[in-house]
């Protein structure tokens, strides 16, 4: 496990209201910080390579137990809003694609000691009006008193450290020289996905796109040509397969309907390479020949699964469709061994083997926890206190009802 890069950004200093409540001791008074956009970008937020290891961090405290998150088993994505299907109400919005509001909320040990939580409404006609699918929020709260101690503006919060998540992965499960990189849905998760196979995957020269629209390939490839000058070979393919076939990294980044598992976008054995490293952060299926058990099966937090699985009912593939859902659905159905799933905080840890060898196949499913959010909050946090970035904002100077 690499945590080298980690510790000076996240370790705790010696007085814990040092790093949680600015310099709150003896007052009633509470400010907060607010970040902008530009302020979490000024902070820090895009910094990958600090992400994906903040990122290993907190896998690791998964691992140990020491975090917290909503649910009678403290592992739930969060609480979600959802609409009808016909609103039997004026003013009450009928259901479309990605229509919700969701809490997600949690507490993260370690260096960090931080709870929050990420608060965000979505609607994919946003894009019509030039505003991304979901709009985010995150607020950052001292774990003592639950007093705030930032507000900050979420889309490339949560985007990075969605992306770093396959990153992690791809430290420690991808092969150390892989080159070729496929991508399904060159969008936002695309951009962040590939930036943490860049920053552990250093070997990677060429890459491999399947879109559905001219504007959004085109944007993908300038945006890498910019960012990654080392991947000097860029190409264009018609189907999933192709971006499939050959390649060393694989990811589905995706949007799509729910419900029916076999409309998923799905990975089929014969088009993957032996020693493939498929990060699935969006609907995915696989075909009979990559449920057999010398493909590696693993997931971010087996216990968010088990949640899942125990919120949705079987199957829960076809509500989430995630692909460690299916994962879950095929343990329920007997085919395959609860213990053959693998959980990446073990394996971060140290106290489960990563890959095993250079022809194994690997399938990581990326679920999204609101720790991530935290960890990745907290460093920002602490970057913008350190560089007195952000603007403060005063709740009280004394409380109207203590």
């Amino acid at each position: 496990m690499n945590t080298t890069a980690t510790t000076p950004i996240v370790s705790k200093p010696p007085a814990l209201h040092q790093i949680t409540t600015e310099d709150r001791s003896m007052t009633t008074r509470i400010d907060f910080r607010y970040l902008s956009e530009p302020d979490m970008i000024a902070a820090g937020v895009t910094d990958m390579p600090a992400c994906v290891d903040a990122m290993e961090e907190t896998f690791v405290l998964l691992h140990k137990g020491d975090y917290r998150m909503a649910g009678p088993n403290s592992d739930s994505h969060g609480a979600m809003i959802t609409f009808p299907d016909e609103s039997p109400f004026e003013g009450m919005p009928a259901n479309t694609a990605d229509r919700r509001f969701m809490a997600m909320p949690a507490y993260l040990g370690g260096s960090f000691g931080t709870s929050g939580m990420k608060w965000y409404g979505s609607n994919v006609a946003n894009r019509d009006k030039g505003l991304p699918r979901s709009i985010l929020m995150f607020m950052l709260n001292d774990t003592d008193t639950g007093a705030p101690l930032a507000l900050m503006s979420a889309n490339l919060l949560s985007a990075y450290r969605t992306g770093a998540v396959p990153g992690v992965g791809a430290r420690h499960l991808a092969r150390p020289d892989s080159r070729v990189v496929g991508i399904v849905g060159p969008g936002v998760m695309a951009r962040t996905s590939l930036s943490a196979f860049v920053a552990t995957c250093p070997m990677i020269d060429t890459l491999k796109i399947k879109g559905r629209s001219r504007s959004s390939i085109d944007a993908f490839t300038a945006w890498v040509r910019d960012e990654f000058p080392q991947i000097t070979t860029i190409l264009e393919v018609e189907t999933l397969g192709e971006a499939v076939h050959d390649s060393d990294i694989v990811t589905f980044c995706t949007t799509g309907v729910t419900g029916d598992p076999a409309t998923y976008p799905t990975i089929r054995r014969e088009d993957v390479k032996p020693g493939a490293f498929l990060s699935m952060p969006a609907p995915c299926n696989i075909d009979a020949g990559m449920q057999t058990p010398d493909v590696r099966k693993v997931v971010d937090n087996v216990r968010l699964y088990e949640a899942w699985a125990e919120e949705t009912g079987h199957p829960s593939h076809h509500t989430i469709p995630i692909i460690g859902c299916k994962f879950m659905d095929m343990i329920h159905d007997g085919a395959m061994a609860a213990d053959d799933l693998v959980d990446l905080g073990a394996v971060a840890a140290g106290d489960a083997v990563g890959r095993r060898s250079d022809d194994e196949i690997v399938v990581f499913s990326v679920g999204g926890m609101p720790v991530e959010d935290v960890a990745w909050g907290t460093v920002i946090y602490r970057n913008a206190v350190a560089k007195g970035i952000g603007t403060i904002l005063n709740l009280w100077d004394s409380p109207a009802l203590a």
